[in-house]
């Protein structure tokens, strides 16, 4: 149904009146608890022009942001600021998109990504993505939060871009840039809590319901009135592909869900994002991150899943990071054994069934490996979270050499999945990406950083090295350092990228997507990896002494070394330094 712009659901409060630009305008309950202007509104309104205005609930003095708010410029508890999608003059008419298949996934956070933190910045940056083989451009949470600065998913009003990075039309600008520059873009949206300041939903209906999960209150999916909070996600979802023009989605912690319903939200997103991929004819995918390592989620809906196109795939990272790090402390316990990435590899999750120590249970459910294709595994080697939620936020970069951060990329890029890099690995950037906030409120800062502190305390880190997430210092840390590219181990990883990414281009068996392509093999004892996808072999020595690899054969040829000393002899032998890998070329 077409609504007016003003229009509001409320079955809460009785009376409801409009404050649009300075005037106070009475509106009306009609169908279905939908509040409608009663009265004559403002001249600056009819003539189209942008005007603030928020809704007097009842007797409250203080007017409340539009739950549907497309600007906020004062910020999260002001008034909104109605903004036209449709002013801005597109340039993607001949932009088809991407499909995730093949694919190579670039995850960047805004404030972050450049010195400036906004998106028109950014632009400046898609020849360098280009330059490593990225396809799509994802981009952490953009949603109104309070404050200035902020991960992003403490966001209150999920249509309304923040304005420190731009607003709505840089928004706008950005994903036109990037389609101009052959690049699609996936934003990342939460839909699974709201944020701990300036949520007023709950003022106006029933969004939310009985009980909570880690980060806040559960939204009412499945309730009394719930038809319309669902309404009002799946418009939002909608949102982004027609008045944005992305690409794809990432949902966030889709585990944190609560939904009974017959028809589950994630399958109905599925349903509606799938006719609208057909009447715009490109590709639009909806990415999951879940906790649940369950197929179900990307199963299609004619085989009874619920139709997604993709999730993340953390076992892949665990894997990954112990085999490199030698680091086995929490939820990294299980992933000991080389095999582990052997088993990711082949079966796509470690946990299918299987005990895992850290949650004190089995976890997991197999993956039909002839039916489902690999790119439906989202992978990386590092992200905001696995980054971003350690003490310090440090990189791996401070722990490993070259060979190994070359290894993390090979692993990576040539591995069977959809890869995703995050912002600066590509280049071993030096600077961490902490956790950082910005509350206005003393209290809501002060709890977020005692929290934080007492969360590591029972990880067993020490208190003293976590940074205080409300200290602007530790915003200022989280920039990458754009000088660092040109020289040395900066250089020389950024080089192995851009190596890498022409080799996916170049080579079909690295982004074939069969699980039946590729078979591994692994020496516990000598701590060497190998991987075969079709007529390529990928070897790891992940040991601290060099390695002497046998069983290839005398035609095989080397076709990427993270280190100059890696040799393959005439007879096929292969002589990998400590650390390093290889991708060799052992068949048709």
């Amino acid at each position: 149904m077409n609504r007016g712009p003003f229009d509001v659901w409320a079955p809460r409060p009785g009376r409801v009146r409009l404050l649009v630009d300075g005037e106070v305008v009475e509106m009306a309950r009609g169908d279905g608890d939908w509040w409608t202007p009663a009265g004559p509104l403002p001249e600056p309104v009819l003539a189209g022009q942008a005007v603030d205005y928020g809704y007097l609930l009842d007797d409250d003095p203080e007017p409340r942001p539009d739950p549907r708010s497309r600007r906020q410029p004062a910020g999260v508890h002001q008034l909104s600021r109605t903004f036209d999608p449709a002013a801005h003059d597109w340039q993607d008419a001949g932009w088809t998109g991407r499909q995730l298949a093949g694919s190579v996934i670039y995850e960047l956070h805004v404030a972050t990504f450049t010195p400036e933190g906004t998106f028109d910045a950014a632009l400046g940056k898609l020849d360098h993505l280009r330059s490593i083989g990225v396809d799509l451009v994802e981009v952490m949470p953009v949603n109104a939060v309070n404050g200035t600065h902020n991960w992003g998913y403490d966001g209150v009003l999920w249509s309304a871009i923040h304005e420190p990075y731009g607003g709505p039309a840089a928004y706008q600008r950005f994903v036109d840039g990037c389609h101009a520059a052959g690049l699609g873009v996936i934003q990342d949206v939460v839909h699974n809590h709201l944020g701990p300041s300036g949520n007023y939903l709950p003022l106006f209906g029933p969004y939310l319901k009985q009980g909570a999960n880690t980060w806040g209150d559960l939204l009412n999916l499945d309730g009394p009135d719930s038809a319309e909070v669902r309404r009002y996600i799946l418009d939002n979802v909608r949102m982004w592909f027609t008045d944005f023009h992305v690409d794809g989605l990432r949902l966030d912690a889709v585990h944190a869900l609560s939904d009974s319903s017959p028809l589950h939200l994630l399958e109905e997103m599925a349903i509606e994002v799938a006719a609208l991929s057909t009447h715009q004819r490109r590709p639009l995918t909806l990415i999951a991150e879940s906790d649940l390592n369950d197929p179900l989620l990307v199963t299609p809906r004619e085989a009874r899943g619920y139709g997604l196109d993709a999730q993340w795939s953390d076992d892949f990272h665990h894997a990954v990071h112990v085999a490199l790090t030698g680091e086995t402390a929490g939820y990294y316990a299980d992933f000991e054994p080389l095999s582990a990435l052997a088993k990711v590899c082949e079966r796509g999750f470690f946990h299918d069934g299987t005990f895992s120590s850290f949650r004190d249970r089995d976890h997991g459910v197999p993956i039909d490996t002839e039916a489902m294709p690999t790119w439906r595994l989202v992978v990386c080697s590092q992200n905001h979270d696995q980054i971003g939620n350690r003490a310090r936020g440090d990189r791996i970069t401070e722990v490993l050499d070259d060979d190994q951060l070359a290894c993390a990329a090979m692993l990576t890029l040539a591995g069977p999945f959809t890869p995703m890099l995050f912002q600066g690995e590509e280049w071993a950037a030096s600077t961490p990406f902490q956790f950082f906030t910005s509350h206005p409120e003393p209290e809501l800062g002060t709890a977020t950083a005692e929290g934080r502190i007492a969360e590591f305390e029972r990880m067993g880190w020490d208190p003293a090295v976590v940074p205080d997430p409300q200290d602007p210092a530790t915003y200022q840390r989280s920039k990458l350092d754009w000088s660092e590219l040109e020289s040395g181990r900066h250089a020389r990883i950024l080089g192995i990228y851009r190596e890498l990414a022409g080799l996916r281009r170049a080579l079909p068996e690295l982004t074939d997507p069969s699980f039946l392509a590729t078979s591994c093999a692994v020496d516990e004892e000598t701590r060497v990896f190998r991987m075969r996808r079709g007529g390529v072999e990928m070897v790891v020595n992940f040991a601290d002494e060099p390695a002497l690899v046998d069983g290839l054969d005398r035609a095989a040829t080397l076709l990427f070394a993270t280190n100059p000393a890696v040799t393959l002899g005439a007879d096929g032998q292969l002589m990998l330094t400590a650390h390093a890998g290889a991708l060799v070329r052992v068949g048709d």
